[in-house]
């Protein structure tokens, strides 16, 4: 089985119930929405350490056969504890339910699965609930058959909860240049931006790195993953912001306009950067004339907390 076809495991599951009952927080429906233990992921012994390393070892004591999915936790962690909306690093080995053979992992190496966003009302929200960094779990998958006719076999699970990305930036305090919009900063991070008198809107976007970050460098056709606030430049208005949702945004640079891609790439993780952004390279795109920013000069102000690079195929 292919890296990609594991990863894709964990995401689709089984079918079943992600609506559990909540005391009303986002929070707590997570660490609902964790499956329920069962006599066949109990049954189940996994060796070797949690954090990264392959399991060393799975041993069943009878074939399973489960009618439902279970979920169980073998190792608990000590690091951050999953919340509604994070993105988080995980890693996943799949085995035959019936023979305890393996039959793929992903997760192990950089670039094999892209961290992924967490929420009770997923599959997601099922295996890993509200789990903390450090965490391993088991699970274990009944026989299904899909629409095509297509046959998956039961199959056992022990994935591990890698990492999640800080909530903004972290990087060493730069010196402000003039000219540039001024950026204070809220106890958890939100930015504040105050645009100079009389601040020219450059040809090109201009970027200014506020925060230098010790992360890895972003490069072309990765995808980052940000706080940002962005502002018009004619009057200082807020147009969008991922503070006010409370949680991180996954873009790829490829996938952005042009203005923005240039303040993510060549930028190092944990760093933040303001950017002025002139209209030609915002959204001031041909047959984007009906759009409400079309004829508005951009302010941002990005914090980078997280990259993933997609890892190479290997050759044949």
């Amino acid at each position: 089985m292919s890296t990609a076809a594991v990863a894709a495991l964990a995401l689709a599951g089984c079918s079943g119930d992600a609506d559990p009952d909540t005391d009303g927080t986002s929070d707590n429906a997570l660490c609902a929405a964790a499956g329920e233990s069962g006599s066949a992921v109990d049954s189940l012994d996994v060796s070797g350490e949690a954090g990264g390393d392959v399991p060393e070892s799975l041993d069943l004591a009878d074939p399973l056969d489960p009618a439902d999915f279970e979920r169980a936790v073998v190792t608990e962690g000590d690091g951050t504890q999953l919340a509604e909306g994070d993105f988080f690093s995980y890693a996943i080995t799949a085995y035959d339910a019936e023979t305890g053979e393996q039959v793929g992992q992903a997760g192990y190496e950089d670039g094999e699965v892209q961290p992924q966003q967490i929420s009770a009302s997923t599959m997601l929200g099922q295996v890993f609930g509200c789990a903390t960094v450090g965490t391993r779990i088991a699970t274990v998958y009944p026989a299904s058959t899909d629409e095509s006719g297509q046959e998956t076999p039961a199959q056992v699970q022990v994935v591990d909860v890698l990492s999640t990305p800080e909530k903004a930036a972290w990087g060493e305090d730069q010196e402000p240049v003039d000219g540039m919009p001024a950026v204070t900063l809220a106890d958890d991070g939100a930015p504040t931006i105050e645009i100079p008198d009389g601040m020219e809107i450059p040809e090109t976007t201009k970027v200014e790195a506020t925060k230098v970050g010790d992360g890895a460098e972003i490069a072309d056709g990765d995808t980052a993953y940000v706080q940002y606030k962005g502002i018009k430049a004619s009057d200082g208005e807020e147009f969008d912001s991922s503070w006010s949702g409370g949680m991180l945004a996954a873009f790829p640079t490829t996938g952005v306009v042009e203005g923005f891609q240039k303040a993510l790439v060549g930028q190092t993780v944990g760093s933040q950067v303001v950017a002025v952004i002139p209209k030609e390279e915002g959204y001031h795109q041909e047959g984007g004339e009906s759009h409400e920013l079309y004829d508005e000069d951009l302010v941002f102000v990005v914090d980078i907390v997280d990259v993933f690079h997609p890892a190479t195929p290997a050759a044949e």
